[in-house]
């Protein structure tokens, strides 16, 4: 399916899913549905994608056959890993768990640094993430980029990924302000029935995070 071979180019440039559908300019969500309904996409985002993305080989994305990438396209860096200090520091923890485990010893050192050049940046660390909330734009067991953020929620970008920290648990979700003053919405992109919506007070959040992208899990 096209849809899937878009998301294979997605994972190996380590574009988000809500990223990508900002580019070329559809709403929130809308690709990751239809990824996950088997829907097509029209003639005219696929131009548009094509115009876009210009290293995507045009007979690879409509068909499946050649190379991901144009002749002529360099392959970029894959990510790796590696114990010399080089990207950024992964904590074999888990945001939802054991995340504070990682915040609050300063002694604990990092079991990898991830070296992968979009998310090399002071800051970052990486950790897991588990549930099945935020399928399929972020999956279970994927590794998840993070950085803190100091700007308080309610004047951050809406609609993006974010974790979020009250006193008693941290959950990744799409984050927007709700129209009850004081509050904000936290929304999962798993459209199943056992996920659901949620306000919650911005008095309740300790600590924000901005999720900047995933990879899969694959040391």
């Amino acid at each position: 399916m096209i849809l899937e071979r878009l998301k294979e180019f997605m994972d190996y440039k380590g574009i988000t899913i809500a990223a990508f559908e900002r580019s070329i300019g559809m709403s929130n969500a809308s690709f990751g549905k239809s990824l996950k309904n088997g829907k097509a996409i029209g003639t005219d985002k696929l131009e548009n994608i094509l115009s876009i993305y210009k290293d995507i080989n045009p007979d690879w994305l409509l068909t499946g056959k050649g190379s991901m990438l144009r002749s002529g396209e360099k392959p970029e860096e894959i990510p790796s890993v590696n114990q010399s200090y080089k990207g950024a520091p992964y904590f074999n923890v888990d945001f939802l768990g054991g995340f504070d485990l990682m915040e609050n010893e300063q002694t604990r050192t990092p079991d990898y640094y991830i070296d992968y050049k979009p998310y090399n940046k002071e800051g970052v660390v990486w950790c897991n993430l588990t549930g099945h909330s935020m399928e399929p734009e972020l999956s279970n067991g994927d590794v998840i980029a993070l950085k803190e953020v100091n700007t308080p929620i309610q004047y951050l970008p809406a609609g993006e990924i974010y974790g979020i920290v009250t006193d008693d648990y941290r959950t990744v979700k799409r984050v927007r302000l709700s129209h009850k003053e004081g509050f904000v919405r936290l929304i999962p992109s798993n459209k199943s029935e056992e996920y659901c919506e949620q306000e919650i007070p911005i008095s309740m959040i300790r600590k924000v995070y901005a999720v900047l992208g995933s990879i899969r899990k694959f040391f």
